[in-house]
Order: structure tokens, then sequence, then C-alpha cells
């Protein structure tokens, strides 16, 4: 047990410590803003503050962990060591050049989507807008790594201290926007297809609706005897996560009660978890959310536990909210869809902190770190894929954090021009676990 010192227990404090001690590091800690018993303890202990008490372990704070609201936060990136940091601190017996537990919170609680940002086409904080990509570290999971710093250090005065190390583990994401290209379409859209195929002249396509419509071929997009395949040579703790809001500009899947797309669902139910895609519309109108919520329910008859926003539009706090309104376990909407990274500076889960409120909440934030839904126009071809998956397999497993690549399911079928995205996942899935 590690006692830590801080001159008031704030939430954001409680929250922070709890992330980077219990959650990264596997290490119980005790918070005590009382001078008395923490200078009689004569086990293994820390202060955080603007001063140290006396000779112990000190770590100099800034004032973020202490304040209410969002402020008018300067951030300043500087190099150190390997890595990048902020909130640089000036007292000389500071254990670390920076306020760790700051600069973690900051980019937990994701404050700079608070601030004032030039939204994206679709309302969405682009990654562009980030200090991870301005300062180029959107690359590195800086939280785990200023954690296991953290942890040399506590190591050097306390070698005594016990850790519970975590696993690097692998979740694969399956977004699944259209469960069929063809198949239970309905009279008219399969029609309006099929002319747009003639007009466009694109008579594969046309040859292909056809064979699947009469049932001689599989429809492309179902996608999953591959996926549930894998999933029985080495069983992953795998996601799908399928769409299920009324048609719309944004939401071009069947509809939600067709016979066939509960069969497929809860065929795959059998194997890997399933939750539900969040519609465009949905994200931030909790009425339709609720529909959205019942309708995978009652196809897979238990409760929903998983949820990933379409687009990864993520509209702080309003969507969370909602999911935690509705019961909403885990979601998997933390990164950007075109720029590869950490978003929130981490590969472990957390909960989410409302800064609105000054509450941690029960939704744990699963951060991915790859996504490809067919539009990244910097991937195009096997090699340079699995070199960057490659990459973020590695620094992930550093740290023992869990590497998150979401995929839609369009990807693998025989329409697409990337077949290597097959391969790409076989070798994602059978990548060891250390």
């Amino acid at each position: 047990m590690l006692l830590i010192h801080v001159q008031r227990i704030t939430p954001r404090v409680s929250y922070t410590f709890k992330q980077m001690c219990k959650r990264i590091l596997g290490l119980d800690i005790d918070l005590t803003s009382k001078i008395e018993p923490f200078i009689a303890h004569d086990g293994p202990k820390l202060s955080y503050g603007r001063q140290p008490l006396g000779k112990e372990l000190y770590f100099q704070s800034v004032d973020l962990l202490f304040e209410h609201g969002l402020n008018d936060v300067d951030v300043q990136v500087f190099d150190w060591e390997e890595t990048k940091c902020f909130f640089d601190v000036k007292h000389a017996d500071s254990a670390l050049p920076f306020d760790i537990f700051a600069a973690t919170f900051y980019l937990l609680t994701r404050y700079e989507e608070y601030l004032p940002h030039v939204k994206d086409n679709m309302g969405r904080f682009p990654a562009t807008e980030s200090i991870g990509y301005i300062h180029n570290f959107l690359q590195d999971p800086v939280i785990d790594i200023w954690a296991y710093k953290f942890k040399k250090v506590l190591l050097e005065k306390y070698p005594d201290l016990e850790f519970r190390e975590k696993k690097f583990t692998i979740i694969p994401v399956f977004s699944v926007a259209q469960t069929f290209v063809y198949k239970n379409k309905g009279v008219l859209r399969s029609i309006g297809g099929g002319i747009r195929d003639l007009w466009k002249l694109q008579f594969d396509k046309l040859t292909d609706r056809i064979k699947v419509l009469i049932g001689l071929k599989r429809d492309p997009y179902d996608i999953f005897d591959f996926v549930i395949q894998l999933q029985k040579k080495k069983k992953r703790k795998a996601k799908a996560l399928f769409g299920l809001g009324d048609y719309s500009k944004y939401e071009k899947n069947v509809g939600y009660n067709r016979p066939k797309h509960h069969t497929i669902i809860k065929h795959i139910a059998d194997y890997i978890d399933v939750g539900l895609k969040v519609s465009y519309e949905a994200i931030s109108d909790l009425s339709l959310l609720k529909k959205e919520k019942l309708r995978i329910e009652n196809i897979v008859n238990r409760r929903l536990q998983y949820s990933l926003c379409s687009f990864f539009k993520i509209k702080l706090p309003e969507a969370y909210r909602n999911f935690i309104e509705l019961e909403i376990g885990e979601d998997y909407s933390m990164g950007y869809p075109k720029k590869s990274g950490f978003r929130a500076g981490t590969c472990s889960p957390f909960m989410f902190y409302d800064l609105d409120y000054e509450v941690q909440t029960p939704l744990v934030v699963y951060s991915f770190c790859f996504a490809s839904q067919g539009d990244r126009e910097d991937i195009n071809d096997l090699m340079s894929a699995r070199k960057e998956i490659s990459i973020y397999i590695d620094k992930v497993k550093k740290v023992n954090g869990v590497f998150i690549p979401v995929f839609s399911n369009t990807l693998f079928s025989d329409l697409q021009n990337e077949p290597f995205w097959r391969s790409i996942l076989e070798f994602i899935w059978t990548t060891e676990d250390e």
C-alpha cells in the first residue's frame, strides 16, 4: 500500500491517482490530506502538492487537479527522455520535471475537446486540433509510458512495492453500418440498385446482385463466418457493433426488424460480444438511442453493454451522458477515423470523467488506435497496413495495454479492392499475447 498526501482530496485527484496507480500499474494506494498520519507512516509514501512536507518522495503539482470547471489552461509541450510531456514544474526536489497527474487528467478527460475548437464537416473534433497531433505524440500511449516511468521512480525508493501486472490484450472491433449489400433491402431498393448498376455499366455488380438475391451466392458484406472461424482458432474479446438506426442520409442498413437481420446478429452473438453502433442521429438524441438500445436487446435477449458512435462522432459530454443514463457499460468510439494514434493518450481502459459535474462516471471508455472503414488514403497495400499495425501492437505491448483496431465489415468483402484486409485481420488475430 502506497500512502499519498495531497493538500485536498478532490474528485479530480481521486480519479487520476486511481487510474494511474490502480488501473494501469496495479498498485494499491490510500489518499490522505492529514499531515500527522502521513508523517507517522513508516511504509511507502509520497506527497503531491506545491511544496514537499519533508524529505519524502515528492511530486510537485500545478493547479489543475484542485480547480473546478474549465479554465484557460496553458499547455507547453516539451521533450523528456524519449517521450513528450507538459505542465512542467520547477521545484528542485520534485521527482519528475512535470506534473504527471495533471497531464494525465487533461488527456483522459478530453479537456481540450470542451474548449473552443474548429470542427470538421461532420461536427467532430478533428485529430489535427489535438495537442497530440500538433506536438507529434498522438502516435504514443504517453500516459502509459509516463506510468511506467513513475513506477521506476517508486521502485528506486521502495523496491519492495508490489504491483499487479496487467496483460497485453487485443480486442478487434467490427463496425457494421451495413450488414448486407444486396440482401433484405426490399423490392424497391433492390430494383433501384439494379437500375443503378446498369446505368453505370457495372455488369459484374449486377450479376453478383442477382446471384445473391436468388440464393446462389453469399452476400459480400456477410463476412461473419470468416470472423467466427478466427474466433474458433483463437479466442479474442472481439466486438461486433451493429447499426440498427432508421434509414436516413447517414444510416443505410437494412431494416432492423427483418428476420434475416436478426438471424445473423444472433448467430455472431453466439461467438463474440455484440453491441450497438449508435446511429448518427441517436448520438445526441436520448429518445432515439432508447429505441435502438431496445432493438439490439430484443434481438440478442441481453442487456446492451457495448457501444460505438457512428463515424466516431463523440459529442462530449452529451453522448456519454446518454450512454450512462441508459446504463451502457463500455464505449469504443474514442479515436480518430483517419488518423491512427491514441486520442486520449492511453491504451488502457478508463472511466469517463464528466468535467461539468466534476464526477467519475461508470462508463468505461476503450480507446482504439487504428481504424479503417475503407477510406484510409494513406494505406493502400498489405505492407503499409501490416507495418503500421505492427508498430502500434509493439507500442501497446511495451506497456501491457489493450490494442484495439476498428474495422468496417465491408473491408473484408470481395467488392473491395483491398483483399489484403483479411490477411491483416488474421495477422492481428494470431498475434501472441504476452
